[in-house]
C-alpha cells in the first residue's frame, strides 16, 4: 500500500470557511494562547490545521471542521496583524473519517500535547459509546487505560456508559461469582 500522510497535500483555506468541533476538550490558558500568538507571528504557521471536509453548504462553498488546531485557527481569529499578514488563510490537511475517528483523532493530538478538561472527556466518553464503540475501541483510540475509562465513565453517573461491563453478582451463599 502506497500510504501517503495528509501533511503533504496543505491547502491554503480562508478562515471563514472553518469552523471548530464540538468535541474538543483541549482547553489553553490566556498566557499559553498570547504565546502561540507571539509564536505565529515570529515564526509564521509552522503546522497545518487538521481538518474534515464537510459537505457543500447552502452557500455552494466548502466548509472544513477543526480535527487539531483549534488554538492556531482561534489566533487566526483573533489577531487582526496575523490574519493580514496571512491574508486570511490558514494551512489545511483533511482526514476523510466518520465521526468517531474524527474524534479519537482530537484526542491523540491533544493527550500527545497537553491536559484535558474532566468534563468534556467524560462527554466524550458518552458520547463514543453512545455511538456504539465499545470499551475496547475507546481505549485503543484515545489512549486510555481501563481504570480512566471507568474513572470517567463513574464521573459520568450515566448507567448507560456501563451497558457493555460485565458486574459480579452476590450468589446465594453470599459470594461474588
Amino acid at each position: 500500500m502506497n500510504y501517503r500522510s495528509p501533511v503533504y497535500n496543505v491547502q491554503p483555506i480562508h478562515y471563514s470557511k472553518i469552523q471548530a468541533n464540538h468535541y474538543n476538550p483541549n482547553q489553553v490558558a490566556p498566557p499559553e494562547l498570547k504565546l502561540l500568538e507571539k509564536s505565529i507571528w515570529e515564526d509564521g504557521y509552522t503546522q497545518p490545521i487538521v481538518c474534515y471536509q464537510l459537505e457543500e453548504t447552502i452557500q455552494e462553498s466548502t466548509c472544513y471542521e477543526i480535527v487539531d488546531g483549534f488554538h492556531r485557527y482561534t489566533v487566526m481569529k483573533k489577531s487582526k496583524r496575523i490574519r493580514e499578514r496571512e491574508k486570511g488563510m490558514l494551512p489545511v490537511v483533511t482526514l476523510q473519517k466518520d465521526l468517531s475517528n474524527r474524534i479519537a483523532s482530537t484526542i491523540r493530538h491533544n493527550r500527545a500535547r497537553g491536559s484535558h478538561d474532566i468534563q468534556l472527556m467524560t462527554e466524550i466518553v458518552a458520547e463514543l459509546t453512545d455511538s456504539g464503540m465499545s470499551d475496547q475501541w475507546i481505549m485503543k483510540n484515545i489512549g486510555m487505560e481501563p481504570d480512566e475509562l471507568l474513572r470517567l465513565k463513574q464521573i459520568s453517573g450515566l448507567a448507560s456508559l456501563f451497558a457493555e461491563n460485565e458486574f459480579s453478582i452476590l450468589n446465594q451463599k453470599n459470594q461474588y461469582t
